[in-house]
Order: structure tokens, then C-alpha cells, then sequence
């Protein structure tokens, strides 16, 4: 199994959208489409309603990129 460029941080951090797009190289807007069609990373919204916030852990990203990559997928 390839590791991948953040396998040495710690797997639980929490990335903000910002941060999670230049980890998988995707726009903030694509990686936004991607959550609403239930085709992105796994995420968390810290605080309810439309404006919520959103964090991801390294790890889900981690494992999408995986998942993304075995598939053939860019």
C-alpha cells in the first residue's frame, strides 16, 4: 500500500476546507461540490445550520486519496 505525503502527521488532525484542497490538489469550490454530492472526503461540521463550519480529518483525506487513486480516478 503507497503511503501517502502526510502518513507521518498525526492522523486526527482537524484541516480546515482550505487546507484539505492543497492536500488533494482540488479547489476549495470542487472539494465543496465533491461534499454536497456525497463524493468527497469524509468531513465534520463543527456548528449546525447552511454556514457551518467544516473540518476534515488527515486521515479520511488520506483514505479518499487511497480509495481515489485504486480506482484510477483524478
Amino acid at each position: 500500500m503507497p503511503a501517502t505525503a502526510s502518513a507521518a502527521l498525526d492522523p486526527d488532525e482537524l484541516l480546515t476546507p482550505q487546507e484539505a484542497s492543497a492536500v488533494v490538489k482540488l479547489s476549495v469550490y470542487t472539494l465543496r461540490d465533491k461534499r454536497s454530492q456525497g463524493r468527497g472526503p469524509r468531513f465534520i461540521k463543527l456548528s449546525p445550520g447552511r454556514g457551518g463550519r467544516i473540518r476534515y480529518r488527515r486521515r479520511d483525506i488520506d483514505a479518499w486519496l487511497e480509495n481515489a487513486q485504486s480506482k484510477g480516478e483524478h
